[in-house]
C-alpha cells in the first residue's frame, strides 16, 4: 500500500489551462475523506460523489481516512471535472490502482452516484488545453470520445464509469475504448448549415461599391461602419460578409469550437469550419458583448464568439455609449481580458466588426433621390452622431455611405458573382498576405503593427504615399489612421493580384477610410 499518489488534471480559466496533480494520501484518523487546495463549493462536494461511486463499483473507501490535495494549493479549482481524478488518486492511495500511468495521463470526467462517468462543463476547452500542454492520452467520459476525437494530437481513452477507469489502469479489458483523432471534414453538414444561414453576395442588389468595399474587408480582416438611412440594404450587406470569407484554419477552427462550447451543454459533433457570425441587440448587457465570470467560469461574450468572424452591431448609436468604448481595446489588442476577485481569464477577440448606423434620429439626413426628407435639427443630429466616440471610429478601418437603392434590374445578371467565387479569391490574396509577413507572427493586414508596415521592408514607397503623408501632414488623420490606410492598401493590392500598392491604391484606401465618416 502506497502513502502518496499522484494524478494529473486541469484547471480551467477561459480556454487556458493549468495542470494540477491531485494528490491522495492515507492518513491515522477515523474514515472519511477531506480535499484541500482551494477547491470551490462543487468541488468540495466531491469527497461524497467519490465515496458513493467507489462503493457503487466494489472499491470501497470507508475503511480508512484519504486526505486530497489540489496542487498548486493557491491556485482556485472549481467545478465537479476532478470527480475522476481525485477517486483514482484516493483508490490508488489505497493500492486499487497502480501508479504506473497516472501521471502522464489526463483524466476529466464528473461522477454519478452509481460510478458512472458524465461529462463536466466546459469539456472541449478542457481537452484542447490538455494538448496544449502536452498530454497525449486523456481519459474521458465514453459519452463524450466523438467529442474530444475532434482535437488532433490526443488519443483518447473512453469510460463509461469508475471501474472502466481502474480497469483500464490495471490493464483489463472491460469498460473502457480508446478513439484516436478524428480528421476533421470541412465539407459537413455544419458548414452547410452556416452557408444557408448567410446571404449570398448576389442577393445583394444596386450596392457594387459597398460589394467591393467587403471583398477587401474580407482580405484583411478590417472593420467597417456603415451609413445609411432604412432600406438602403445595410443589414443584409453585413449578413453576406461570412460567406465571402474563407474557412477557418485548424487552429481557428479549435478556438472557435472551444469557445462556443463554453456557454452551450450540448455535444458538438463537428468543428466549426465557417467564421461565426454574432449579432447582438442593442438591448444587450455588457458582459454580454465583452464576457464575464460567474461562479469561478468565464463566459465569453459576443466579441469573443465572434472571434476569426464577425460581429455586427445593428442601430449603433442605439447601443449604450460604455458598451461601445468597452469594445476599443478588443479592437486594438486582438484580445479581452476577464478580471475578478479570484479570476482572471484572457480571451480571444480578434473579430472583424461591422457598425451600421443612419445618418441622424429619423434616418433619412443627408439622403439623396428620396422624397422623404430629415425633420432633425442640427443639434439632434449632432447629438445622435456622437453616441459613436471618436476614439472607437478611428478604429475603424473603412467607413461607407450607403445609399438607398433607387432601381431595380429586371434582367438577371448572368454574369454576377456569387460568394464562393469572391471567397476563393480573398483566400487567395490572404495567403499573398501571409506569405509576405511569414518571417512575423502576423497573417491578415489588420494585424500587422504601423511599426512594421513604416519599415523600409514594407512601405510601398514615398511616391505612392503622397496623398496619405500629406493628410497626416495637415491633421486630416492621425497617426493610427496612417498606419490602418496603410492596411487598407495592402489589402486592395492582394485582391488584385499585385506586388506593391500604388498610388491609386494608397487614394482609394484613404477614401474609403475618410468616406462615410460623420
Amino acid at each position: 500500500m502506497t502513502s502518496v499518489a499522484r494524478v494529473s488534471a486541469i484547471a480551467l480559466s477561459g480556454l487556458e489551462g493549468a495542470l494540477i496533480k491531485v494528490e491522495g494520501g492515507v492518513g491515522r484518523q477515523l474514515p472519511g475523506m477531506n480535499i484541500v487546495g482551494l477547491p470551490d463549493a462543487a468541488l468540495n462536494e466531491a469527497k461524497q460523489r467519490v465515496r458513493h461511486a467507489a462503493s457503487a463499483s466494489g472499491l470501497s473507501l470507508s475503511e480508512r481516512f484519504v486526505l486530497i490535495n489540489l496542487q498548486p494549493a493557491d491556485l482556485p479549482k472549481h467545478g465537479s471535472s476532478f470527480d475522476l481524478s481525485i477517486a483514482l488518486a484516493a483508490l490508488a492511495a489505497l493500492g486499487f490502482v497502480p501508479l504506473k500511468n497516472l501521471e502522464n495521463t489526463l483524466h476529466i470526467g464528473e461522477l454519478g452516484l452509481d460510478g458512472r462517468v458524465r461529462k463536466p462543463r466546459a469539456f472541449l476547452a478542457s481537452v484542447v488545453a490538455a494538448v496544449r500542454l502536452g498530454f497525449v492520452k486523456i481519459m474521458v467520459p465514453s459519452e463524450s470520445a466523438a467529442e474530444a476525437s475532434l482535437i488532433p494530437g490526443a488519443k483518447i481513452i473512453a469510460v463509461d464509469s469508475l471501474l472502466g477507469a481502474v480497469n483500464w489502469h490495471r490493464k483489463k479489458s472491460e469498460g473502457w475504448f480508446t478513439s484516436s483523432s478524428l480528421t476533421a471534414d470541412p465539407d459537413n453538414e455544419e458548414t452547410d448549415k452556416q452557408d444557408l444561414e448567410n446571404i449570398d453576395i448576389s442577393e445583394v442588389v444596386g450596392q457594387e461599391e459597398a460589394v467591393e468595399a467587403l471583398q477587401i474587408a474580407a482580405v484583411g480582416r478590417h472593420h467597417i461602419h456603415m451609413v445609411g438611412p432604412p432600406g438602403a440594404g445595410k443589414t443584409m450587406l453585413a449578413k453576406a460578409l461570412p460567406s465571402i470569407l474563407p474557412d477557418l484554419s485548424i487552429e481557428e477552427s479549435i478556438t472557435v469550437s472551444s469557445l462556443s462550447t463554453l456557454n452551450r451543454a450540448s455535444p458538438l459533433k463537428r468543428l466549426v469550419r465557417r467564421p461565426p457570425y454574432e449579432n447582438p441587440h442593442h438591448t444587450a448587457s455588457a458582459p454580454s458583448i465583452i464576457g464575464t465570470a460567474q461562479g469561478g467560469w468565464i463566459r465569453p461574450g459576443a466579441v469573443s464568439l465572434a472571434s476569426y468572424g464577425v460581429l455586427f452591431l445593428d442601430e449603433a448609436q442605439e447601443f449604450p455609449a460604455a458598451i461601445l468604448d468597452s469594445l476599443r481595446q478588443p479592437l486594438e489588442s486582438g484580445s479581452v481580458q476577464i478580471h475578478r476577485a479570484v479570476i482572471k481569464a484572457n480571451l480571444p477577440a480578434k473579430v472583424q466588426l461591422i457598425l451600421a448606423s443612419n445618418p441622424c434620429p429619423c434616418g433619412y439626413g443627408g439622403s439623396v433621390k428620396t422624397v422623404k426628407s430629415c425633420i432633425c435639427t442640427p443639434n439632434q443630429q449632432r447629438r445622435y452622431r456622437s453616441k459613436i466616440s471618436g476614439p472607437l471610429l478611428d478604429r475603424i478601418d473603412i467607413r461607407l455611405r450607403v445609399n438607398r437603392v433607387s432601381r431595380v434590374e429586371v434582367t438577371p445578371d448572368i454574369n454576377k458573382k456569387i460568394s464562393l467565387d469572391i471567397r476563393a479569391k480573398v483566400f487567395e490574396a490572404r495567403v499573398a498576405a501571409a506569405s509576405r509577413f511569414k518571417e512575423t507572427p502576423w497573417s491578415v493586414n489588420s494585424e500587422i503593427p504601423g511599426s512594421v508596415l513604416r519599415s523600409k521592408k514594407y512601405h510601398p514607397g514615398l511616391k505612392a504615399t503622397a496623398t496619405l503623408d500629406r493628410a497626416l501632414d495637415i491633421g486630416n488623420i492621425t497617426l493610427r489612421g496612417y498606419d490602418r490606410t496603410l492596411r487598407i492598401a495592402w489589402s486592395i493590392c492582394d485582391f488584385q493580384g499585385s506586388a506593391v500598392p500604388t498610388r491609386d491604391d494608397v487614394a482609394v484606401a484613404l477614401m474609403l477610410r475618410e468616406e462615410g465618416a460623420l
